[in-house]
């Protein structure tokens, strides 16, 4: 059978540094607090957005900050040349139409109208040369099949 002992531990009971019960008082912070006052919080309605992005210039560390600058330089510059090269091909494209669309679809336009015109004019001949041939000559036309 296995005897269990307990073995005080000394350094549990010892005392530790720290206030006594008298200088508790002293330490009372219930009443007055330095950490947070809200009424005090007119100092952070002053710091704007770059005073706030200029203080956490000094948290990054320099070579993350010199490879982050080149690839926003990078990428700024790419977006630009790509902004630049469709505001041209958009200037090209939209000239090409204006010189090259608008007259040849004034041209189809009229062409149309023509070719209308000529069938109305034959349509009206044809119906005319039907009109001068369908006189009444004595003869007498074949009734109509069902």
């Amino acid at each position: 059978m296995v005897k269990l002992e307990e073995v005080p531990d000394e350094e549990l009971n010892a005392a530790q540094p720290g206030p006594t019960k008298d200088e508790e008082d002293e330490w009372d912070t219930d009443d007055e607090s330095e950490i947070f006052d809200p009424e005090d919080d007119d100092d952070t309605l002053d710091e704007t957005l770059l005073d706030r992005l200029v203080a956490l210039k000094d948290i990054v560390p320099p070579t993350y900050r010199k490879n982050l600058s080149n690839a926003a330089s990078t990428g700024y510059t790419w977006g630009a040349k790509a902004a630049s090269f469709s505001g041209n091909a958009l200037w090209v494209l939209s000239t090409s139409a204006l010189l090259l669309g608008v007259p040849w679809a004034l041209a189809f336009s009229e062409e149309q109208q023509v070719q209308e015109m000529e069938r109305e004019m034959r349509m009206q001949q044809n119906a005319q040369g039907l009109l001068t041939q369908g006189a009444p000559t004595g003869q007498t036309g074949a009734a109509p099949a069902l």
